[in-house]
């Protein structure tokens, strides 16, 4: 078997996919939706990711030109991951999971869901991974410039600002890595298999290094925001300043007058 999962740059309805893939979609994991026909599964994450299994990569193209994706490959921007899924009745483990495959004795829904929901989460991660390079290089020129006064910085760093606060809730509300799954406390082969593959991706360590990514670049911005303020103020003090003196001088030709 075959997975791609990938981000998608628009976001797309349950009713569009359906109807594009002729499918039925109900409720998945943690608000998400999976459907199943003779030939597909497919996942749709909350966080606007989809995930397609097929015994065969071309089934999976077939479907996204169907949806009207761009094909892996041929977009260098594309945020995606696939992976190879191999079905070993003979093993012991239920499950063995490595860097270049997962191998499963018994293919269930549930333990597709689950595979489908842990990949999906890296690539959700993965899109704001890149997110942050872009703001920490924008971040960097902000820093540089910190010697300037300019009351027009103002609304571009606050735009900055929301930038990263949006990106932080998003994070921390969309990606589901802070709690798992609740269907998880419930089945220990289901937990043990989230945990792996969140070991496999790295999915903890690499949220908590974008987190203290988030957390420098809005401590850099404060500052240049608590100095943009600092000059703001000087700038209003000398204005209040020379108008004091023009109103004296004013004063004084008047008094001489």
């Amino acid at each position: 078997m075959n997975l791609l999962s990938l981000d998608l740059s628009k976001p797309i309805k349950r009713s569009a996919l359906e109807y594009a893939l002729d499918i039925t979609l109900e409720k998945g994991i943690e608000n998400g939706y999976y459907g199943k026909n003779d030939l597909l599964h497919v996942v749709l994450a909350p966080f606007d990711v989809l995930t397609l299994i097929a015994d065969g990569k071309e089934t999976i193209l077939q479907a996204l030109a169907k949806l009207g994706l761009t094909l892996p490959g041929e977009d260098d921007q594309l945020v995606y991951q696939d992976y190879p899924i191999e079905i070993k009745p003979d093993q012991t483990d239920p499950f063995i999971v490595t860097n270049e495959a997962i191998f499963l004795k018994n293919p269930t829904t549930l333990t597709l869901k689950i595979v489908s929901l842990a990949i999906s989460q890296s690539v959700g991660l993965e899109r704001y991974e890149k997110q942050l390079d872009a703001l920490f290089s924008q971040n960097r020129k902000v820093v540089e410039s910190i010697h300037t006064f300019s009351i027009a910085r103002r609304p571009s760093l606050m735009k900055f600002i929301q930038s990263l606060a949006l990106i932080r809730h998003n994070m921390v509300g969309n990606l589901l890595l802070l709690d798992k799954p609740n269907i998880l406390w419930d089945d220990a082969q289901a937990e043990a298999l989230y945990n792996r593959m969140a070991l496999i991706l790295e999915l903890y360590d690499r949220h908590e290094i974008a987190l203290s990514k988030l957390s420098q670049i809005k401590e850099d911005v404060m500052l240049v925001m608590d100095l943009l303020n600092h000059k703001q103020s000087e700038f209003l003090e000398w204005i209040i300043i020379v108008l004091i003196g023009v109103e004296i001088v004013m004063g004084l030709i008047e008094f001489f007058r």
